[in-house]
């Protein structure tokens, strides 16, 4: 009785409107649970009919079932919350977690926006990538990744380095920014300096599903789904998922650079 399981079998059909109600309820999943559907339907600016017709598109018979769902969904997910001093998940419960976090972050890409991002890519613009804490090691593998076929990236790794390197941007380049919580002030900083730029360049965000500031700033936003894990106050969350992402959209590209030739 999982949402993304339910939903897993409709999502290719749905029309670019219906996935902006789709995005806004993955996004908001804790804040619409114990909401009516006039409420949702509100909060989304649409009419009660209209969400309705999205929620029996996604696979449900009714507003009632969709809202049970969303709450069983919210709760499994809360009580999957790590302790910050032990790890206490039995192995094959993390497993099955860890494997559903992956399905969940590829079953929700948007292939129209990985589309609209490839046409940039096609320009062969430089690509920035910025990353801080853990992701930074994640990142080290995108940017060999990405140079391997052929793209100028610049990757600045300390807080120096990122504060020259956005000085740099200009108007056809690519800036990428990998930040799960989507709310470090030192890349929303660098964002708010760029987008105050009359030619600032375009920017594309992965951040987690939750609604946030560097999601809201960013021109596309992909997200991924992860357990936040720490041992002993030490940062070990999964950056499969960024990686993943990031993986396919390259993979989509060199698709797209065949299909037009």
């Amino acid at each position: 009785m999982n949402f993304f399981e339910i939903i897993k079998p409709y999502v290719e059909k749905l029309t670019k409107n219906d996935y902006t109600l789709l995005d806004y309820v993955i996004k908001h999943m804790a804040d619409i649970q114990n909401k009516s559907i006039r409420e949702v339907a509100a909060a989304c600016f649409v009419s009660t009919t209209t969400f309705l017709r999205f929620v029996r598109k996604i696979g449900f018979s009714g507003y009632s079932e969709f809202s049970t769902v969303i709450k069983y969904t919210v709760l499994n997910s809360d009580k999957q919350t790590t302790s910050d001093t032990a790890f206490v998940q039995k192995q094959s419960q993390y497993r099955s977690e860890y494997l559903k976090n992956i399905e969940e972050t590829v079953r929700v890409l948007d292939e129209r926006k990985l589309l609209k991002i490839c046409r940039r890519l096609d320009h062969h613009p430089k690509l920035y990538f910025y990353a801080k804490g853990f992701s930074k090691y994640a990142t080290d593998y995108l940017e060999y990744l990405y140079t391997l076929n052929n793209f100028i990236v610049i990757f600045p790794k300390n807080f120096e380095q990122r504060k020259l390197a956005y000085r740099n941007v200009e108007k056809n380049d690519l800036i990428f920014v990998f930040d799960y919580a989507g709310e470090d002030d030192e890349l929303i900083q660098i964002i708010q300096t760029l987008k105050s730029r009359a030619d600032y360049a375009s920017l594309i965000s992965i951040t987690g599903a939750n609604n946030n500031t560097i999601q809201n700033m960013s021109d596309e936003n992909l997200y991924l789904f992860t357990d936040e894990l720490k041992i002993n106050s030490i940062d070990m969350t999964s950056h499969v998922s960024l990686i993943i992402i990031m993986e396919l959209l390259l993979y989509q590209y060199l698709e797209y650079q065949k299909n037009k030739s």
